[in-house]
């Protein structure tokens, strides 16, 4: 696709054609709020606050569905566009909980961001304060709708990103949230534990249980441990301790993506009982060595096994946490150096 001129606010930007003008907006700097959007789903259309005027054209527009086109003249703020936005978040604002400063979305909430943006009034509408029971059956995390804004993401995050449909919207008017299947508890349903959902919420509506444990104040960027795909990911990390993942959406493996393992799974890293150092079992109880010892004595019984026993009395155990490189090494030892064909590999972790 070639590129074509539009001017956005006065400023002239250049966009690749088919990109949407909220795409386009952003690529150049130009924030217009938006709770509904998402790069990774399909135009969606549903919160209005993404409202811009396009001269020549009657009325106001949603930016996440409107293409850009040749010689555009796009107005992201106006007096008309900046009363709407405020009455929309008013409105989001008089149907739900206030409480951001207890709400585990709080200081990475999409809503509190808006809402800064367009500095609505308080008070100003009356809403009917849901009272939704609170979904704790799923053992990783919470599914609060008292604290939703029907943004419909996490419901066509699982459809057209994981292909599971395990949410929809249910019911109609006040009564309108978000449910697995039939409204049954979430840990009944189809889901897969995936995390996406929650990834993507803008919202405190689901959360992972573990953020309770505080806010992270760092994150390193690596790679997952739990198999050998290769998935990136930041760990979130508060003192020593880890609090949290998220995927890295530059990484080519997953682009964000995670499995419950790789965003779930790693609690395992500030377990008490993890092994830090190699055990040499001396008489009844193991006792700490280095690598160097370790390695020495299992090439010394191996060998040893060999010569009195055979090749076939010996049998290696692959590993699903290894890449599929270091895997080909470990058969390739197992048939050129020990001389059997005894190996298995056990992907259950």
């Amino acid at each position: 696709m070639g590129e074509i001129t539009l001017k956005i606010d006065g400023k002239t930007v250049e966009a690749e054609e088919g990109l949407t003008l909220l795409q386009a907006a952003g690529s150049a700097g130009i924030y217009i709020p938006a709770l509904c959007a998402d790069g990774d789903l399909e135009p969606y259309g549903g919160c209005r606050l993404c409202i811009v005027e396009v001269e020549g054209w009657a009325g106001l527009h949603a930016s996440c569905t409107t293409k850009v086109s040749e010689g555009m003249v796009v107005r992201t703020t106006s007096s008309l566009i900046d009363s709407v936005r405020r009455t929309l978040v008013e409105l989001l604002m008089a149907n739900g909980h206030g409480d951001c400063l207890t709400c585990p979305a709080n200081q990475r909430c999409e809503l509190q961001k808006v809402a800064a943006y367009v500095m609505p009034q308080e008070g100003r509408f009356r809403g009917v304060e849901p009272a939704h029971p609170w979904d704790e059956s799923n053992p990783f995390f919470t599914l609060d709708m008292n604290r939703c804004i029907l943004c419909g993401k996490c419901v066509r995050t699982c459809d057209e990103i994981q292909f599971l449909h395990a949410l929809d919207l249910a019911y109609r008017g006040y009564e309108t949230k978000v449910s697995p299947d039939f409204d049954q508890p979430w840990v009944e349903s189809i889901c897969e534990n995936c995390g996406q959902c929650e990834a993507k919420c803008p919202v405190g509506a689901i959360y992972e249980r573990a953020r309770l444990e505080g806010a992270p104040s760092a994150e390193t960027r690596t790679i997952c441990a739990y198999c050998g795909v290769g998935c990136g990911l930041y760990l979130l990390t508060r003192g020593e301790r880890v609090v949290g993942v998220r995927g890295d959406p530059e990484n080519p493996v997953n682009e964000g993506r995670l499995c419950v393992k790789g965003r779930f799974g790693y609690d395992f890293i500030n377990h008490p009982e993890r092994l830090t150092s190699p055990l040499i079992k001396e008489g009844s109880r193991f006792v700490e060595s280095t690598w160097e010892e370790a390695l020495d004595l299992v090439a010394r019984r191996l060998s040893e096994i060999k010569k009195e026993h055979g090749p076939e009395a010996i049998a290696v155990l692959a590993s699903a946490k290894a890449t599929n490189e270091e895997n080909y090494l470990i058969q390739k030892f197992a048939r050129a150096v020990i001389g059997c064909n005894n190996i298995d590999h056990c992907a259950r972790l």
